[in-house]
């Protein structure tokens, strides 16, 4: 049977993957001269829009995953990412394991640069009281020697962490206050104009969060089933209650096999009645992830696809807010 995901980069594919978002005005700063911009890099698209909203025009963005076609779980770094890492200011990564190949390219380009850790601002950070965070707090976790790698699928993570966290709004308030501390720090000229790009876009994840109540205050403890952990922020924001079985999620998203047993659960529980919302991965499929898709539209019940990556042409703001209005109208007779 085809694993899920199997959307490995091919290496001469791969060389084209690190896009400047952005570009950027020299700065007089000592971070930056006169013939050579700030640079941030971030793992992902969606943080490499997120690094831009916050940096303006005083830096230029480069992200190296750029594509729904492109599967950060498994992607296979090149020798041209390593060099757009070692000549990074500001590195952003979404961390937990989901995005294991910076690391890599950290470690292999010698890179000083300070790293934002996004999965180091979730509430559900292992041994991590909310809102206290250290960039450290990987190594110094006590789930830390639980990562595991499965040798077909090459996806690392920490046991028990839904690493998914840019769908969670309150953990990416924290990641852009953290970028424009350290953008701040570094271009100290700047610094006004990062704590107002930073303020405007904290207002708008509130705008998201505002959203999320609503549903919450619809729908509290309605079910949803969703293939993958992708979207699970977002579902427990919004008040809802993962049907999913955790052995069908963790089976779909690790590219493994559904055992017979695990699948017939996750159908009878999208065929109990209990269900209100399927949320399947827009990026990724598979056989299992198909049955369950064909038995919710037999049941009459609504299919939402979520992807990983940022669609082109939208900002992150614009893009949740989609996703939030889109579960709302599922929920909604």
């Amino acid at each position: 049977m085809p694993k899920t995901r199997s959307l490995i980069v091919a290496p001469a594919l791969a060389a084209a993957s690190a896009l400047v978002l952005a570009g950027c005005a020299g700065s007089g700063d000592a971070a930056a001269t006169d013939d050579a911009a700030f640079t941030i890099v971030a793992s992902t698209n969606v943080y490499g829009q997120i690094a831009q909203e916050i940096a303006g025009d005083a830096a230029e963005v480069t992200a190296i995953i750029t594509s729904a076609a492109q599967d950060p779980h498994g992607y296979e770094a090149t020798a041209a990412d390593q060099l757009t890492v070692q000549k990074a200011d500001l590195i952003v990564e979404n961390g937990g394991g989901y995005d294991a190949f910076m690391d890599a390219l950290i470690e292999a380009s010698g890179s000083e640069a300070p790293v934002i850790v996004a999965a180091e601002y979730s509430h559900d950070w292992p041994g991590t009281e909310a809102d206290e965070h250290t960039t450290d707090e990987l190594e110094e976790s006590p789930h830390a020697e639980e990562e595991h790698a499965d040798d077909d699928h090459e996806h690392t993570h920490i046991e028990g962490f839904n690493e998914h966290v840019w769908y969670d709004p309150h953990t990416i308030e924290h990641v852009a206050e953290a970028i424009a501390d350290e953008l701040s720090a570094q271009l100290p000229d700047s610094a006004a104009d990062f704590e107002a790009n930073a303020q405007a876009f904290v207002d708008e994840i509130a705008a998201l969060e505002s959203s999320l109540a609503e549903i919450d205050a619809a729908h509290a403890g309605e079910q949803v089933f969703a293939t993958e952990p992708v979207p699970g922020y977002l579902i427990a924001g919004a008040g809802l209650v993962d049907a999913t079985p955790s052995a069908f999620s963790e089976a779909v998203e690790e590219g493994q096999d559904v055992a017979p047993a695990t699948l017939l659960e996750a159908l009878d529980a999208v065929r109990s009645g209990d269900v209100r919302v399927v949320i399947a991965n827009a990026q990724t499929g598979g056989a299992e992830t198909s049955q369950v898709i064909d038995a919710a539209g037999e049941a009459g019940i609504p299919v939402l696809e979520f992807s990983e990556t940022l669609p082109e042409g939208q900002t992150y703001i614009q893009w949740m807010q989609q996703n939030i209005e889109d579960l709302a109208g599922a929920l909604t007779p």
